[in-house]
């Protein structure tokens, strides 16, 4: 692997364990120095020494995104460090699975303050740096729940529209610098500890199904939007089959996700109800990967043998929605 991205400085929320863990190495690979965030210390200060294993600079810098002026810190350590913040990925992310009354409000208003506060609060501690510098890349790591509703996560879904939104609001801001990108990332169903981390209030046990994307495919998405910022990136065609079909058929699709996650949660074995790491973080899942594709017996980056399926289930169901969708408007 080359260092193409030699002296660059990175800052990555939610970095001490899976797409954060995986970005930060792949950063370092290829040179790139990164100020690496998290709330567990002692974990990101081991990704910290694997980075600087690799040849390159990184910092460890505790920090609750929740936190403007932790995430402040963050940048001034990181540009006091490096000299500059040439790309920002807000990655910290996490969820409430289950029922929506089901769960302590705490817990849902914890969701929209990691997801949607969290990557507010990096961008306000970052874009003055990028305006100073006249150049800048802000990562945000949004989800398919960004396109399309997901049922179950009403928290969830509600901070990655409005992250959606939010980072469409930036670019028009931004339209007078053009070395300033702001990109969002759509990924599919990742096999990282998030879902570990996240709370679960269900009652039953989660199962992601059999197309489940390796974490180091989002992190070299990351990778290439420092080589070319595109405003919107899918990673995993379900991401970009849930944007059209919703964008084609919004009630149908809507239906047809939650009768399916209805069946399912009906039967899924039982599991105990867990916060997970919403209030405090937690000593498991530090890895990069979640485990869940060992599990199904799954090759590295189910991407690399799904894209010739996903072109032809993208092409299938945009014809079937758009001539439903137009049957529709003729009645």
């Amino acid at each position: 692997m080359t260092r193409d991205l030699a002296g660059l400085s990175v800052v990555i929320t939610g970095a001490s364990s899976g797409i954060g863990r995986a970005a930060a190495l792949a950063f370092a690979k290829r040179g790139a120095h990164v100020a690496l965030a998290a709330r567990r210390t002692e974990l990101i200060e081991e990704v910290a020494r694997e980075c600087r294993n690799l040849g390159t600079q990184a910092i460890a810098v505790p920090t609750d995104v929740t936190d403007a002026g932790a995430v402040e810190h963050l940048a001034q350590a990181a540009r006091r460090t490096f000299g500059a913040i040439d790309v920002w990925i807000n990655n910290a992310g996490t969820g409430v699975f289950g029922p929506y009354p089901d769960a302590d409000i705490a817990l849902h208003r914890r969701t929209i303050e990691v997801n949607l506060l969290g990557s507010m609060h990096g961008a306000y501690a970052v874009l003055p740096v990028f305006l100073d510098q006249g150049r800048g890349i802000l990562i945000n790591n949004i989800s398919l729940g960004g396109w399309a509703p997901s049922p179950f996560a009403a928290a969830y879904t509600a901070s990655k529209f409005a992250l959606r939104g939010f980072s469409a609001s930036l670019r028009q801001e931004l339209g007078d610098h053009p070395d300033i990108h702001v990109c969002g990332v759509f990924p599919a169903i990742i096999d990282t500890p998030g879902f570990e981390h996240g709370a679960n209030v269900s009652g039953r046990k989660i199962n992601l199904g059999p197309l489940i994307y390796a974490p180091e495919d989002v992190a070299e998405t990351f990778v290439s939007l420092v080589h070319r910022p595109r405003d919107e990136v899918a990673v995993g065609w379900p991401a970009r089959a849930a944007q059209i079909a919703y964008a084609l058929a919004p009630r149908r699709t809507e239906r047809l996700m939650g009768a399916a996650m209805r069946r399912a949660l009906e039967r899924a074995s039982p599991a105990p109800r867990t916060q997970g790491a919403l209030l405090q973080p937690v000593p498991t899942g530090r890895g990069v990967s979640g485990g869940w594709r060992d599990r199904k017996g799954l090759p590295f980056s189910a991407r690399q043998t799904s894209t010739a399926i996903g072109i032809m289930a993208l092409a299938g169901l945009a014809l079937l929605l758009g001539t439903r969708a137009a049957a529709h408007t003729r009645r």
